[in-house]
């Protein structure tokens, strides 16, 4: 039998006295009104679910839940997206960087258009498809592309330095998992990895990055896109013996130890914990976080 979607759209005031009705402690509605037109009231729920009781069809409210608990979490949740996002910046730039360094200067300007030096070929031509579609889509806005075809007509695609400045990190992701295995050795072993930890990793990353991008809520999620247990980080990424990869824990453990080695010593650790200090009442359990995770020596510089 076909189901048809057949609700109806509510309006601000139809969704205060909704949210009313499930028990939702509202002192102000002309503030939650403000919040049902700028952020919506859709976007907000996936908040509210935490404070509501586990498998009560009716959505009710656990007793003495008031709208600032739910908005203090979804702030809570937007810093944390900022926090993530400003890693991922530093750490794209520098997988990127390793890269172009470590291939540029043995195998040439255009190195990645040599299909000798991938493991799959059809992966090297879809590569290639989208740096040329990446390459289009930049030509116009930026000056050093409009340069570089004003003046050359072959090869058809920039150096790999321009290059690297459109590409995605996903699509660095999948150009170093294709990589003969000791080109990886030597651009893994500058973050003390090894390739299947770092393909793994980046793998991971640019899912949480996809995620940080669209808005998506990160604090509590169950991440699909899980990173490799290495066997250095067993202690972090499995907790009493089972894996804890797919919390925000272990997405931590990856961002950490990334700018730990490309920031000389970052204090990204200290921003994250300055987070959780400032917002108390959010359950670092439901992230995956141990109970005494800053006592372990990973997090030695807090």
């Amino acid at each position: 039998m076909t189901k048809v979607f057949d609700k109806p759209a509510l309006n601000i005031d139809q969704q205060v006295d909704l949210l009313t009705n499930r028990g939702l402690d509202i002192p102000n509605p002309e503030r939650l009104r403000h919040y049902l037109h700028f952020i919506g009231y859709y976007r907000l729920s996936g908040y509210c679910r935490y404070f509501q009781i586990t498998g009560d069809e009716e959505h009710v409210f656990r007793p003495g839940t008031t709208f600032d608990n739910v908005l203090d979490l979804y702030i809570f949740d937007r810093e944390l997206r900022l926090l993530i996002m400003d890693a991922i910046e530093r750490i794209e730039v520098a997988v990127r960087s390793c890269i172009t360094n470590e291939m540029g200067v043995p195998y040439g300007p255009h190195w990645f258009m040599n299909r000798r030096y991938f493991c799959n070929g059809a992966k090297h031509r879809s590569m290639l498809t989208k740096m040329r579609e990446a390459t289009a889509n930049h030509n116009r806005q930026e000056g050093f592309l409009q340069t570089y075809y004003a003046n050359y007509d072959e090869p058809d695609l920039p150096p790999t330095w321009m290059v690297a400045e459109v590409m995605s990190i996903g699509t660095w992701s999948h150009l170093f998992s294709n990589l003969m295995n000791r080109d990886k050795k030597r651009i893994s072993g500058h973050f003390g990895l090894s390739p299947r930890v770092m393909s793994s990793w980046l793998h991971s990353l640019t899912y949480t990055r996809n995620l940080c991008a669209h808005h998506s809520r990160t604090w509590n999620r169950e991440y699909s896109i899980q990173p490799m247990i290495a066997r250095d980080y067993e202690r972090q990424l499995k907790i009493n013996g089972d894996n804890n990869n797919h919390r925000f824990y272990a997405q931590a453990v990856v961002l950490y130890k990334f700018m730990y080695v490309i920031a000389d010593g970052s204090n990204w650790q200290h921003r994250l914990t300055e987070l959780f200090d400032k917002n108390p009442t959010v359950p670092l359990a439901e992230m995956g976080f141990p109970e005494n995770w800053k006592d372990d020596p990973f997090w030695h510089l807090i």
